[in-house]
């Protein structure tokens, strides 16, 4: 079974070895066929407190880490 992963932007690092990344997704209106734009947020497990708010990350499904934490730091792709 493949694990599911996410590419996003760390849009919050002020948490301790817990990162706030948003995944931005489009889809089309129903009805107006205009593009809509929004953003996933996912509450992310860094061990390490190695990635920076502003970074491009990949992360990674896991078991449940707490109330909201179901998502692991994969890789850094860009700093």
């Amino acid at each position: 079974m493949r694990k599911k992963k996410r590419l996003g932007i760390i849009l919050s690092d002020k948490m301790n070895k817990t990162r706030v990344v948003g995944e931005v997704v489009k889809r089309k209106h129903k009805i107006y066929k205009k593009n809509i734009y929004y953003t996933r947020k996912y509450f992310v497990h860094d061990e390490k407190n190695t990635s920076n708010k502003g970074d491009t990350v990949e992360i990674i499904f896991t078991r449940p880490l707490s109330k909201k934490k179901r998502w692991n730091l994969f890789k850094i792709i860009k700093s």
